[in-house]
């Protein structure tokens, strides 16, 4: 038996005993989605919430709990509910999103229940709508904490603070903008400022600031696990405190060796946790952030959102501000490679191991190119007033967003259905291992990738697989940093780098120490390799977390193939769901 098999089944035992060591506590939890009005930067608007509020509750549970979610959507619009880094082991019915799991839930009254089962993720983690562009105003934290709250460093935090980086778009309907953009092939605008736990923190909109600021008060000598989320639609970003240093201790709900630094760099999808003394002077400091957009667009949201961190025994007014010092210029990648070239898995814990599969356990390997486009608009039905970005003859085109340029489009009847019930026609298998080969990242790719292929292609792996997927950024349309999540798995990130993925790169792995992570960033011009065993079986969506480039078509399916083991194959459909014979849809 090899060592890479004994791996395998060392981490489905250890799944198991994790399952069976906790109580299994079993929460039940009641979402009502509504439209309610909320104001910022001096604006009244209807918004979508959960629960009346943006961002919406936390759910905080123990590893190995389980949460039952009750969803009533009052809304106008149908949605689903995505657990953002729950890997939802052998339970894709209740992942989420849209089209690949399930059809929507409907608005006007629908309901439906989702069974969030936790296994091994430990920290923070989030949960938000997955349905076009409804999260940015649905969402919230998860915080999963440790048995007995005992964590793998030697500062034990006094208290826990989430802190969710989010974007406001001031008096739209961005839903509107949304659908009016796929009738015409456009964009969407930028959001017009960045939020701290919903609030914009601006001083600049000449509103009164105590109406529209987050603050946290802390108390001297106490540590704070801060659990920041990036909930921004389309930008990655820096933040900081001023300041104060801080040790980042977790990411994506996978804990790192400690890193020290002032400041972060997060991506639309990703969590981070760190701790922060409060060990400074008596004060109020700011806290902030703004984007990192490494892109010749100018499309981005250009504001810096800020927050009170107020000592408790401070009765002054000064605030100390040191963000401009500490929040790189957005196109600084430099500023933003410093701080994630540092990352590394939490090493030599023998409670947290490291099972990343060797060179020859790897059985099945992707290379995916991410590109963006311009194209006909007749080549997608739904564009019907064409007046997107011009093509090369003049005309009006449509953006448009691959994976080895393939343009990801959902069906009716949802992926996972279609699998389960062995439906014809919603998908096929046949997603490129590889792309043609050109020179990804030249100044000029010509034509490489310029009509992608249409359609519903999905990766397809066997349980039990050792996976590789190296994701290589192109210099086709407009390139930039892109962060990809895969949903049902966090993956061992084994390596990154500028330029071409070749035959040589996988000598530069470190597989000794790498963090997991279910969202990660390829670097412009670059690219990124994971590895992970696939011991999660089901139907599982990929794609860019930006919004725009996944609503493009930057997206795809990974098919983990069911197993008949009772104890390792897809659980069976929850109570609500109808056996395969009865009619589609059924929400």
């Amino acid at each position: 038996m090899g060592l890479g098999l004994l791996w395998f089944l060392f981490a489905q035992a250890l799944v198991l005993q994790i399952c069976l060591a906790q109580d299994g506590t079993v929460h039940n939890l009641h979402f009502v989605i509504d439209e309610v009005n909320i104001t910022r930067m001096c604006t009244e608007q209807s918004l979508l919430t959960v629960n009346g509020s943006v961002p919406g509750p936390t759910i905080t549970v123990t590893r190995g709990d389980t949460a039952i979610v009750s969803i009533q959507n009052n809304g106008k619009y149908s949605l689903t509910l995505h657990w953002h880094g729950v890997k939802q082991h052998r339970n894709p019915w209740s992942d989420g999103p849209e089209n690949i799991t399930q059809t929507p839930i409907q608005g006007g009254g629908g309901t439906f229940t989702y069974t969030v089962i936790f296994s091994d993720e430990e920290g923070t983690l989030w949960w938000h709508a997955h349905s076009d562009w409804t999260r940015a105003s649905v969402y919230g934290a998860i915080i999963v904490l440790p048995p007995n709250e005992v964590y793998p460093f030697d500062t034990k935090p006094d208290y826990n603070q989430t802190i969710i980086l989010g974007s406001w778009f001031k008096g739209r309907d961005l839903m509107e903008e949304y659908l009016d953009a796929q009738t015409t092939g456009g964009d969407v605008d930028p959001s017009d400022s960045f939020t701290i736990n919903g609030y914009t923190g601006r001083n600049d909109t000449g509103c009164d600031l105590k109406d529209d600021i987050y603050t946290l008060k802390v108390e001297r000598g106490k540590t704070y696990q801060l659990r920041i989320i990036n909930a921004a639609m389309n930008e990655e970003m820096f933040f900081a405190i001023s300041g104060h240093s801080f040790r980042v201790v977790g990411l994506d709900g996978a804990y790192l060796t400690p890193l020290l630094t002032n400041y972060i760099m997060i991506t639309p999808g990703q969590t981070m946790d760190i701790l922060v003394t409060a060990n400074q002077t008596a004060g109020s400091y700011f806290m902030g952030g703004s984007a990192f957009a490494d892109s010749s667009a100018n499309s981005y949201d250009k504001s810096t959102t800020r927050a009170f961190l107020t000592y408790t025994d401070y009765n002054g007014t000064l605030v100390q501000d040191s963000l401009a010092d500490l929040l790189a210029a957005p196109s600084n990648r430099s500023y933003a490679d410093a701080f994630t070239n540092q990352l590394r898995g939490l090493k030599d814990n023998d409670d947290y191991p490291i099972q990343v599969p060797g060179h020859f356990d790897i059985n099945k390997k992707f290379i995916i190119t991410i590109s963006t486009n311009t194209l006909p608009c007749d080549l997608d039905p739904l564009v019907e007033n064409c007046t997107g970005p011009p093509l090369a003859d003049g005309s009006s085109g449509m953006h448009s967003a691959t994976l080895n340029n393939v343009r990801f489009r959902t069906k009716d009847i949802d992926i996972l259905r279609a699998y389960y019930c062995n439906i014809s026609g919603v998908y096929t298998e046949d997603f490129p291992h590889k792309p043609t080969a050109f020179n990804y990242t030249g100044d000029d790719t010509g034509d490489a990738e310029e009509y992608p292929v249409q359609g519903t292609r999905v990766i397809s792996v066997q349980y039990g697989d050792a996976v590789e997927i190296v994701f290589q950024g192109t210099s086709v349309g407009n390139p930039e940093n892109h962060p990809m999540h895969v949903h049902g798995y966090n993956l061992y990130l084994v390596g990154s780098d500028d330029g071409n993925f070749n035959s040589s790169s996988p000598n530069t792995y470190n597989l000794v120490d790498p963090p997991e992570v279910n969202t990660f960033g390829v670097p412009k011009k670059g690219w990124v390799a994971f590895r992970f065993w696939a011991n999660n079986p089901g139907v599982w969506f990929l794609h860019c977390h930006l919004e725009r480039h996944a609503s493009w078509g930057m997206a795809g399916v990974l098919i983990v193939h069911n197993v008949t083991s009772d104890q390792d194959g897809i659980l069976d459909p929850p109570a609500g769901y109808p056996n395969c014979s009865e009619p589609y849809p059924y929400l």
